[in-house]
């Protein structure tokens, strides 16, 4: 029985389309991993450099778009309100050097259910996934404490930037 509790409340179809897209994209995470894994592969180091590259590509891509490094400009170019509802997410604090965070719902750990992955696999995929947000969080010279994560079972994710 999983201890994971991971119930959108917000189930307009739009965001409910949008969420099946980053499904989609978890669920190649999770079959990558899985094959490789099968293969006798090390996953772990691999695919934690691959998505931190990712990250860091993209906190490049937001730095420039923002024109700043201000947690502030973090906020306006990726935690717009949709994603905002797509993720359920709580702004609790926002200044130039610090960005708190709560989500409510999780669309990969949805997808991550949805192959039938354990409460153990979903954690680790999940410290995964998060190196993309470290990247992002570095290309804005911060760093990412996470908190509680619904991975882990808790009913939000504690994700907080924090200026170096």
């Amino acid at each position: 029985m999983s201890n994971i509790k991971n119930y959108p409340k917000i189930k307009n179809n739009v965001i409910k389309a949008v969420r099946g897209l980053l499904e989609h994209r978890a669920v190649w995470l999770y079959l990558l991993i899985d094959e490789a894994e099968k293969r006798g592969i090390n996953t772990e180091d691999f695919a934690k450099a691959a998505i931190m590259r990712c990250g860091c590509f993209q906190g490049d891509q937001l730095t420039a778009a923002a024109g700043t490094r201000s947690l502030k400009g973090l906020k306006k170019k990726l935690f717009t309100r949709p994603a905002r509802m797509v993720f359920e997410m709580k702004i609790l604090a926002c200044t130039d050097d610090q960005l708190d965070i709560d989500f409510h719902f999780c669309p990969l750990v949805a997808a991550w259910q949805s192959q039938g992955a354990s409460d153990e696999q979903i954690a680790r995929l999940c410290d995964m996934a998060m190196q993309g947000d470290r990247g992002i969080a570095g290309a804005f010279g911060c760093e990412l404490n996470l908190g509680e994560t619904i991975a882990n079972g808790y009913d939000k994710c504690e994700i907080r930037f924090k200026r170096l």
